[in-house]
């Protein structure tokens, strides 16, 4: 069955595109009654409102009223809504901005993508509402506790060609980060290795015997004071978490994270944070060809590591201390 385009079933609100489901085969009598079974954490007088409002519609834009029948592999949309959502209390810049592209320079702690407790408090969603342009999409990840650069697409057909450099590895991308100075560990190097989801860890990966799937090069730029210094990380593969599980596995984990190790287990779900404690990582530039344009492309990130300040008031040199 082709993909059915959700802006064209519900326009996107404040923002935020439409959310989908495909309904399962199962009991139910009726499409209200799964909906408030799937997602426990909704009042079911919530579902019951947002259908008399129209909010509630099937693939073809049909509203979806409380007593319609239910009808296995459908696909159901619906706008989601986050309570109480937590403000992150850290401004994003847009960097640059075309027909093509929008470079956002992210602050810490502020997600790319809606997601669990997070629905405005996004670079996307914050994006779509400042520039009014719904059809935005991210082409690439980044943590939400890692700063600097997102590109987001802003033509949808154009998205996969974007997203294509970062597959091809045709992108060049440069981090800094702050960890332990520990001259014993020999500098410049690159590491290798082989990653996979952690069985026994909420959200870890981890290193395990095999065949390497993640290269990172890592570089010793100049100290901070503090006994930490700043690196240069550039990831020649693009494994989630990456360039924190390299950095502690050469027994240099980065400067306030809270998985690799876990420093603050009762962090570990994300129900609570320290604004005060930003992870020590930052995307410091991203270099490609754009692939709509054929210009060559160089963004920089306006951001500085905090810890990276210590008895020095500018970003580390450009070039490798090699």
């Amino acid at each position: 069955m082709p993909r059915v385009d959700s802006s064209r079933v519900l326009p996107a609100r404040d923002g935020v595109g439409a959310s989908c489901i495909a309904l399962p085969p199962g009991p139910w009598p009726t499409i209200a009654a799964f909906l408030i079974d799937r997602f426990p954490a909704v009042p079911a007088a919530d579902w019951l409102g947002r259908m008399a409002c129209g909010d509630v519609v099937d693939e073809a834009g049909e509203r979806v009223d409380a007593d319609r029948g239910y009808r296995a592999h459908l696909k159901v949309y619906y706008y989601r809504h986050v309570p109480a959502e937590p403000r992150v209390p850290f401004d994003d810049t847009v960097l640059f901005q075309d027909d093509h592209i929008v470079v956002i320079d992210k602050p810490h702690f502020l997600p790319v993508t809606p997601g669990g407790r997070y629905l405005q408090e996004t670079v996307l969603v914050r994006a779509r509402r400042r520039l009014g342009i719904d059809t935005l999409s991210p082409v690439h990840r980044l943590d939400r506790e890692t700063a600097g650069l997102v590109v987001l697409a802003v033509v949808p057909a154009e998205r996969a060609a974007y997203h294509a450099l970062f597959r091809h590895r045709a992108v060049e991308k440069v981090y800094e980060a702050v960890a332990a100075d520990r001259r014993e560990v020999p500098m410049p190097q690159v590491r290798r290795s082989r990653m996979v989801e952690s069985a026994g860890s909420f959200m870890q990966m981890a290193e395990v015997p095999g065949e390497p799937n993640a290269e990172t090069a890592i570089a010793w730029v100049r100290a901070c004071g503090d006994g930490q210094a700043l690196y240069r990380l550039r990831p020649l593969t693009g494994r989630r978490h990456q360039l924190r599980v390299h950095m502690a596995a050469l027994g240099l984990p980065l400067v306030n994270d809270r998985i690799y190790p876990v420093l603050w287990p009762h962090e570990a779900d994300g129900t609570t944070q320290d604004f005060s404690r930003p992870l020590q990582l930052l995307a410091r530039s991203i270099t490609f060809t754009d692939p709509a344009t054929g210009q060559h492309r160089h963004f920089e990130s306006r951001l500085v590591l905090s810890a990276a300040e210590l008895g020095h008031d500018a970003p580390c040199d450009k070039e490798d201390a090699s």
